[in-house]
C-alpha cells in the first residue's frame, strides 16, 4: 500500500532540494529516506519485522512491503521474518528455500518520535554521502595546494571549508605562531586524506617540506617544466629552510632561476611562509661537494666521510665554528636532514687533537701487542695501519713498502699479530665457555670469540637465547618510551656490528631453529626500533 498524500512528489522535492545543497546524488537522498521509513514502520510493526519501503522515483509514491524469506524447516528463528517450504505454499505454487514472499502493509502514520528518527537518519545517511564525495574527491589530490577559507578553530587546529566538507590544519602543521581568523583564506598543502568515520577526513600541512617543494612549482616555471628539479629539501618552519636544486639543461643556471630578478621567486616563497629564510644550494653527486654547499654560509677545510656508517666529520676554521652550527644548531642539522648523513663539526684544533690522540693510542697498541719500540710502531700508523687484525691478514706488499721493512720482519710482524689475536680469541672463548657458552651458539658464523664473551657475560648463551634478541639490543639505537627518547647500547655495538648485520644474524638463527622458513626472512628492522641519530652537532 503506497502513502496517501496531498502532495506525493514532496518526498522527491525535498530529496532534489537536499542533493543540491549538499552536492550530492539525489538518489542517495531517496535511499536514506526509504530506510528511514522502514525504521519507523518496523517501530510501529515490530522490530523482527522485515519491513522495506520503496519510494517511485517519478511519483514520489512511498510504498510499504512486508519481506518473509523461505528456509529449511528447523532453520527458522523469525518466524515474522521467516517461513517454511510447507507455510509458503499458501503463497506459491512451488516453493523453494530462499524465495521471499512480499506482501503490501498499510503505511505509517509517523508520531513525532518515529519522524524525528526517521530525520535523524536522512541526516546520517546525507553526511555519509557527503564524506564519501569528499574522500573520492580529495583522495586524489594528496600532494596539491589548494586556497582555503577558514571556518574555525578548535583547540589550537584550524578547520578550514574545502567546499565541499571540511579539512583539518593540526597545530603542529601551522608555521609558528600563525593565528587565523574565520573568513580568512590561506593555501594549504594537502598532506593525507583517509577515511574516517567522524571529524574532518581531509589533513593539511603548512609545514610539511613538500609544502615549500610546490610553492617553488608554483612560482618558478622552469621546475614546473621539469629543466630544474628540487632533489631535497629541509625545514625549521617560520625559521629557515634549505632546498638542493639541479638543472637538467646546462645554460641554466638552477640556483639564480629560483631566486628570480632581484630575488622576485623567492621572495614570494618566504612571503607565503611568514618569513621563513631559505637557501638555495646546488645539488651535487659528489657527497662531500654537496655537503660543503649544504652547510653555506660556512667554509669548511676538510671533510671526511664514513660511507657505512652514513656518518661524515667536518673541520671547519675555529672562526667559522658557530657559523657551522647555527643557532641552536639549526645551520648543522638542517645540512644534516639534506644530506641524509650524520654531520660531527670540528674545529681545525679539535680534530688535530683527536687525530694525535688517535695516532698515540694506535702506537701503544702496536708497541704493546707486537713488542716494537716507538719509532717502528709510528711507522705502522702512519702508513694507515689502525688494527692488529689490518697487520696480522694484509698482503705482505703492503708492509713492504713501509721503510726498512723486508720480506723476513714482514712475516715476523705478522706472525706476531695472529699469535697475539689467536691468544686473545682462545681467552675470550675460555670466558665465554665457563659463562655457559652453548655448541650451537659458538659454531654460529660471524660471531667472534670475543662476541660471544660480550653476549654470554649478558646471559645470551644459546642460540636461542640469540634469536629472541631484537636488532637493536645487538647493534644499539633509539627507541622510544613513554614519548621520550633512549640511547641503548648494543651488546655487540662495540664490534661495530650494524642494525641490518644484527637483523640477518638473527633471522639467520630463526631460520637454523626451524622458527621461520628462508622465504619469509625480510630484510627489515624490527619495528619497534626507532633508529634517530642524536641530534648533528650536538
Amino acid at each position: 500500500m503506497a502513502i496517501t498524500s496531498a502532495n506525493q512528489l514532496e518526498l522527491l522535492q525535498i530529496a532534489d532540494a537536499v542533493a543540491r545543497e549538499k552536492m550530492i546524488d539525489p538518489k542517495l537522498v531517496i535511499e536514506a529516506m526509504e530506510e528511514s521509513l522502514a525504521r519507523a514502520a518496523k517501530s510501529r510493526y515490530g522490530a523482527d519485522m522485515d519491513i522495506r519501503v520503496s519510494i517511485d522515483r517519478k511519483t514520489g509514491r512511498a510504498t510499504f512491503t512486508r519481506v518473509r524469506t523461505v528456509v529449511e524447516d528447523d532453520l527458522i528463528e523469525n518466524e515474522k521474518a521467516e517461513l517454511t517450504v510447507a507455510q509458503a505454499k499458501q503463497y506459491l505454487e512451488d516453493p523453494k528455500v530462499g524465495d521471499t514472499i512480499v506482501d503490501e502493509v498499510p503505511p505509517v502514520d509517523m508520531g513525532r518520535i518515529a519522524a524525528q528518527s526517521a530525520k535523524q537518519v536522512i541526516i546520517q545517511k546525507v553526511r555519509e554521502a557527503e564524506r564519501d564525495k569528499q574522500f573520492e574527491e580529495y583522495q586524489d589530490r594528496v600532494g596539491t595546494i589548494v586556497n582555503v577559507q577558514v571556518k574555525r578553530e578548535e583547540y589550537g587546529n584550524v578547520i578550514v571549508d574545502l567546499n565541499p566538507g571540511e579539512g583539518v590544519l593540526r597545530r603542529n602543521d601551522k608555521i609558528g605562531r600563525e593565528a587565523y581568523r574565520p573568513g580568512d583564506r590561506i593555501r594549504v598543502y594537502i598532506r593525507d586524506v583517509r577515511r574516517e568515520v567522524r571529524g574532518p577526513q581531509v589533513f593539511l600541512s603548512r609545514t610539511a617540506n613538500e609544502f615549500m617543494v610546490e610553492l617553488f612549482r608554483m612560482e618558478v616555471p622552469e621546475i614546473y617544466d621539469g629543466v630544474i628539479e628540487i632533489k631535497a629539501c629541509a625545514r625549521d618552519p617560520g625559521s629557515r629552510a634549505k632546498i638542493a636544486v639541479i638543472s637538467y639543461d646546462s645554460s641554466i643556471d638552477p640556483v639564480g632561476a629560483c631566486v628570480g630578478m632581484r630575488g622576485s621567486r623567492v621572495q614570494a616563497v618566504v612571503n607565503e611562509l611568514q618569513g621563513e629564510k631559505i637557501d638555495i644550494i646546488p645539488w651535487n653527486d659528489d657527497a662531500a661537494t654537496f655537503l660543503v654547499n649544504a652547510l653555506q654560509p660556512a667554509e669548511v677545510t676538510k671533510v671526511v666521510i664514513d660511507e657505512e656508517a652514513e656518518r661524515i666529520e667536518v673541520v671547519v676554521p675555529e672562526e667559522q665554528l658557530s657559523l657551522a652550527i647555527g643557532r641552536r644548531g639549526q645551520n648543522v642539522r638542517l645540512a644534516s636532514q639534506l644530506t641524509g648523513l650524520d654531520i660531527d663539526i670540528l674545529t681545525e684544533e679539535e680534530e688535530s687533537k683527536r687525530r694525535q690522540a688517535e695516532f698515540e693510542e694506535r702506537t701503544k697498541l702496536f708497541m704493546d701487542t707486537l713488542d716494537l719500540d716507538e719509532f717502528f710502531a709510528q711507522l705502522l700508523v702512519s702508513e694507515g695501519f689502525t688494527n692488529l687484525e689490518e697487520v696480522a691478514y694484509v698482503e705482505v706488499d703492503e708492509l713492504l713498502v713501509i721503510d726498512g721493512v723486508d720480506e723476513e720482519t714482514a712475516s715476523e710482524l705478522q706472525a706476531r699479530a695472529r699469535d697475539f689475536i689467536e691468544a686473545q680469541n682462545a681467552k675470550a672463548m675460555e670466558a665465554a665457555r665457563e659463562a655457559g657458552l652453548a655448541d650451537d651458539l659458538a659454531s654460529f658464523e660471524g660471531l667472534t670469540p670475543q662476541m660471544l664473551e660480550a653476549l654470554t657475560a649478558d646471559g645470551i648463551k644459546t642460540l636461542e637465547d640469540f634469536a629472541t634478541c631484537a636488532d637493536w639490543e645487538l647493534a644499539g639505537g633509539w627507541t622510544v618510551e613513554n614519548g621520550e627518547r633512549k640511547k641503548d647500547d648494543g651488546l655487540l655495538e662495540q664490534f661495530d656490528v650494524s642494525l641490518e648485520e644484527a637483523q640477518d644474524m638473527i633471522m639467520t638463527a630463526r631460520v637454523m631453529l626451524g622458527w621461520v622458513s628462508p622465504e619469509d626472512v625480510v630484510g627489515t628492522p624490527d619495528e619497534e626500533t626507532v633508529e634517530q641519530p642524536e641530534e648533528a652537532g650536538a
